[in-house]
């Protein structure tokens, strides 16, 4: 008998529809899988025959031939594993041949127990599942409460054989699982770190908060012990608070790349702070078959980079392609694999070996080559990409002992939506290069720079007198426009003003100080 069962695997961060087909004859007892399986796939056949045997089944004493199709497709790993033993239960009896399997879609790893495992990127195949019309999904158990986000698509838990079995038959009906939607806007909404615990430094905060009004990338430099890595990892806690479509698109890249938590669902925004050891296949995604790197699940983030001189140059170069276009294509003898990476660049580096360079107090040890060196480690291409460049200095003993409260994050943010909320609004009949919507500033195109930000005479003649001091770059003097404009949305002005340029001038200073 010839039965046919839906299953799913995955291709790059997506997900793609696999039919199963199994025949079954009365001949000399074979099992052959086709369709261009890897070893993986292959070896379901033991693991499937010592899970049947072990939960109580008989292996079917037939000649079993399986086919997967698209048979050009190569398909790989465990995932088949849960639709494999269901078309030969199927074909054989056990499941009733009355069971409508035509909606319903199985993934899923089987133990040798009978028990079925979870695996990666389920939510990439729930959607494929419902894209292609199937109306449930059976999944291991712990993976149903990130197949349950998807709406349209019912996410039945399966621990075992004998569950699936007795569902299907009817006689034992598995609840599915729902998602609550109420319990992902509440728990969004909490804050672990926050800006009140950081003394003085309002300037960096300030700049932070500009840097999250428009999502502009970040570089802070300064001495050892002044707080740049503790400011860089409260910037979350002032960054609009991550929407439903945003959390499903970063959920699919953790859970394929096997770093979901415990939870269903991203809820807050990912912030990852790679050590400066990683290689740069580790920052933007490889392997044989590639899976998303640093730079993918940062997406809709923080890319955190401390101590950036120190890392390899071949991979700080990789940052190039993603900080302009916000997505990174990888390139394998497997294929081309383009994976989302639009997130908000925070780098953080001492001024010089020591540390001390320009301290006020305590003399730098390095030789002026030495410091040179140290700062050369950073291209320029890299350095012009980064909107705000940021001098964080140390805090004198009054401004660490002042005991006076300092502003919440919740305060900040709410300053933050309201600028980004003026931009939304400002772009909601435009896009990007690519054609995604565009909502934040420094997503802007520079047909688009020169659409919305107006200057006044005043300003003109400051920019103009910077651009010539500085030796400015075209890319630096359309990034200096997009913080202007984002100060401005800051403070509710509808035109940029000379005060606003010279804030925004100001913050990429340091460009002749130590990288000219």
């Amino acid at each position: 008998m010839l039965s046919t069962v839906f299953s799913s695997g995955v291709m790059g961060i997506d997900g793609f529809e696999v039919t199963v087909e199994c025949n079954m004859q009365d001949k000399l007892p074979c099992f052959e899988i086709v369709g261009l399986p890897d070893a993986a796939v292959k070896e379901a056949e033991k693991r499937i025959q010592a899970a049947l045997e072990n939960s109580g089944f008989m292996f079917p004493d037939s000649a079993i031939v399986i086919n997967l199709a698209p048979a050009d497709m190569k398909k790989e790993g465990s995932t088949f594993d849960m639709a494999l033993l269901t078309a030969i239960l199927h074909s054989s009896g056990t499941i009733k041949k009355t069971t409508d399997l035509s909606d319903k879609c199985f993934i899923g790893e089987m133990s040798m127990s009978g028990n079925f495992r979870s695996i990666r990127g389920v939510l990439s195949m729930a959607l494929c599942a419902k894209n292609k019309g199937r109306k449930e999904i059976y999944v291991p158990y712990d993976n149903a409460k990130e197949a349950s986000v998807v709406s349209g698509i019912k996410a039945y838990p399966v621990r075992n054989i004998r569950e699936l079995v007795e569902h299907l038959n009817g006689k034992k009906v598995i609840s599915p699982v729902e998602f609550d939607k109420d319990i992902f806007e509440r728990q969004r909404s909490n804050t672990k770190m926050d800006f009140s615990d950081v003394k003085g430094q309002e300037k960096a905060k300030r700049a932070l908060e500009i840097a999250a009004a428009g999502n502009h990338n970040v570089l802070l430099i300064g001495p050892p012990g002044t707080g740049k890595s503790m400011l860089a990892k409260r910037i979350p806690s002032i960054l609009p608070r991550i929407t439903f479509d945003e959390a499903v698109e970063s959920t699919k890249i953790h859970s394929i790349a096997g770093s979901l938590p415990a939870d269903s669902l991203i809820v807050e925004r990912p912030f990852r702070s790679p050590h400066h050891t990683m290689s740069s296949v580790a920052l933007s995604g490889g392997g044989r078959i590639p899976m998303p790197g640093e730079l993918s699940l940062a997406h809709n983030g923080i890319l955190f980079l401390d101590e950036l001189p120190e890392f390899n140059k071949s991979a700080t170069e990789v940052l190039r392609q993603p900080l302009e276009d916000g997505s990174i294509t990888v390139t394998r003898a497997a294929g081309h694999f383009t994976f989302p990476s639009s997130f908000m660049l925070v780098c953080a580096m001492n001024p010089c070996k020591c540390g001390y360079y320009g301290h006020p107090t305590k003399k730098c040890t390095c030789k002026p080559e030495d410091i040179r060196k140290y700062i050369s480690k950073i291209s320029g291409p890299l350095i012009d990409r980064i909107d705000i460049q940021l001098e964080v200095s140390s805090l004198s003993y009054n401004e660490l002992s002042n005991t006076k409260p300092a502003e919440t994050s919740d305060t900040i943010r709410e300053r933050v939506d309201a600028a980004r909320a003026r931009a939304v609004e400002r772009f909601k009949n435009e896009t990007t290069y690519a054609g995604k919507p565009i909502y934040s500033n420094a997503e802007m195109t520079t047909s688009q720079i020169r659409k919305y930000c107006t200057l006044d005479s005043d300003a003109h003649n400051l920019l103009r007198a910077a651009f010539e001091k500085m030796g400015m770059s075209a890319r630096g003097y359309d990034r200096i426009l997009r913080v202007a404009l984002t100060i401005a949305d800051l403070d509710r002005s509808d035109r940029i003003q000379v005060k606003h340029i010279a804030e925004a001038i100001q913050l990429r200073s340091l460009d002749r100080k130590y990288f000219s």
